[in-house]
């Protein structure tokens, strides 16, 4: 595999202050939370596909509304029909038992996306499309890396990427890492260098310091390293979209 499979870290960190700007909506029966640019435009759209705490964690939605900002209708699909994960669960709780009995199985979302890609490709108009995919997210970014599907990627602290998955994206792939990830640990990342290294996309890979896995979301900016990474982050997705988003 490129990356390992989630861990008791994919569910911790802080819950950020703000208020979203955007509105819960269905696409099909899909709760999806949609933010527009000042202009309202669909043509050039991000589909962020979020980790196990869900779109309704109000960190993910900021960050959609983030990409708005900066000039890119964003969607956000809930892509476990509600049966999300807690911030920070109570002591007790194992992420390894969610994985086992509640977390959806590959097929399931791979249909979610599927049927999300076809309406904003279709009904909302939508040209260019890029995928941002974190932790959970990150396998299916690169499964979706593909002509028709998602134009160009960019994941941070990926989980459950098989090395197959690496090996078939089509588009532009950005990978945000942290120095402290046992998801996506350094040999998980020489792992993936050697794999893009091979490959004829566009790749780039960031390694942040002094952070952990999920801080592209969750960490804790009250701490200033954390919050220049995680800013920084954002930043790199911003400028990949800018450069490889193009019409």
């Amino acid at each position: 595999m490129a990356s390992n499979p989630m861990g008791q870290c994919c569910v911790i960190g802080v819950k950020h202050e703000g208020t979203a700007v955007g509105e819960v909506k269905k696409i099909d029966e899909i709760r999806t939370y949609f933010t527009y640019p000042d202009d309202k435009s669909t043509q050039k759209a991000i589909l962020i596909l979020s980790d196990v705490v869900g779109m309704d964690f109000i960190n993910t939605q900021l960050i959609a509304d983030q990409f708005a900002a900066n000039g890119y209708f964003t969607v956000v699909p809930d892509l476990f029909k509600g049966e999300t994960v807690p911030l920070n669960p109570p002591a007790g709780w194992d992420i390894q038992d969610w994985i086992a009995n509640s977390m959806p199985k590959v097929d399931a979302v791979d249909a979610t996306i599927k049927t999300v890609i076809k309406h904003m490709r279709g009904d909302l108009g939508v040209k260019k499309l890029g995928g941002v995919g974190y932790c959970f997210g990150g396998k299916y970014v690169c499964r979706w890396l593909k002509p028709g599907s998602l134009d160009v990627g960019y994941t941070a602290h990926p989980s459950f990427v098989d090395a197959d998955e690496l090996k078939g994206i089509q588009g532009p792939l950005s990978i945000a890492a942290a120095e402290t990830d046992h998801i996506f640990p350094a040999d998980k990342r020489h792992e993936s260098e050697e794999i893009l290294q091979k490959h004829t996309v566009p790749y780039q890979m960031t390694l942040f310091s002094d952070v952990s896995h999920g801080f592209a979301v969750r960490s804790d900016i009250s701490k200033p390293r954390e919050k220049f990474a995680k800013e920084q982050a954002f930043i790199q997705a911003v400028n990949w979209f800018e450069e490889y988003l193009k019409e």
